[in-house]
């Protein structure tokens, strides 16, 4: 009788929870069709990210509409993803793509509230690893340098090309100070597990070349197999 009783409330459990696991299904399937429209209508503006940093970038980080809030101490959150060229030394198309997610704060002149789309190059395989692998502070750290934001960046600098990550936004409202200074990005491994319906780890999905893309990602890597289909070290 025990077990029968067990075995009802399990799946009471598991049918209860069904609607609100689909519904979150639905949110991380919606962030990867967003990423995919943000990054092509950021490609498609003139002198925003250099084509010559696009082609040498081994993976792109897209992530739309965060929310950024402050009044002297800036806070941030979203929710993205990030694909990487496939093949070992980063020179085939683009693959699946891992859930990623961005948190943190940072200290400046900032003022307002607003949703900015922010794109990150991942310009080499240290930094790659470093962000598939654990949580990894933007701006400043050893292992991620966050390279010049918005218009300005320039293919040519020193600067620019040392850098491990590279980061580009596209704001909407009024903000002084944007920045991802002081941000950490990390895999999104619950996203992961929904998205592909399975626990895989995310340097798996991004490098491994073996997991198949979920549609709603379609828009995305084609957008980059079309704008950057070759690699150029």
């Amino acid at each position: 009788m025990k077990k029968k009783l067990t075995s009802v409330l399990i799946t009471l459990v598991l049918l209860a929870a069904t609607p609100g696991w689909a519904a979150d299904k639905e949110k991380d399937e919606d962030r990867l069709t967003k990423s995919g429209t943000v990054l092509n209508e950021i490609l498609d503006i003139p002198d925003n990210i250099p084509r010559a940093l696009l082609d040498k970038a081994e993976c792109v980080v897209v992530f739309p509409s965060v929310l950024k809030a402050a009044f002297i101490f800036g806070a941030s959150y979203g929710r993205g993803s990030m694909t990487c060229r496939s093949g070992k030394d980063f020179d085939g198309p683009w693959g699946a793509p891992t859930m990623m997610a961005l948190e943190g704060g940072s200290f400046g002149l900032q003022l307002g509230g607003e949703a900015t789309d922010f794109v990150l190059l991942i310009m080499n395989d240290r930094g790659a690893n470093a962000v598939l692998s654990s949580k990894v502070k933007l701006g400043g750290d050893a292992s991620a340098v966050a390279g010049p934001v918005g218009r300005e960046a320039s293919a040519e600098t020193d600067l620019t090309m040392r850098a491990e990550i590279l980061s580009y936004s596209r704001a909407r409202g009024l903000f002084a100070g944007i920045s991802l200074a002081g941000s950490t990005i990390r895999p999104d491994n619950g996203a992961n597990e929904k998205i592909y319906g399975r626990r895989i780890p995310a340097k798996d999905i991004a490098l491994s070349g073996t997991v198949q893309a979920p549609p709603s990602a379609d828009n995305l890597i084609s957008t980059l197999n079309t704008k950057a289909p070759k690699h150029k070290s």
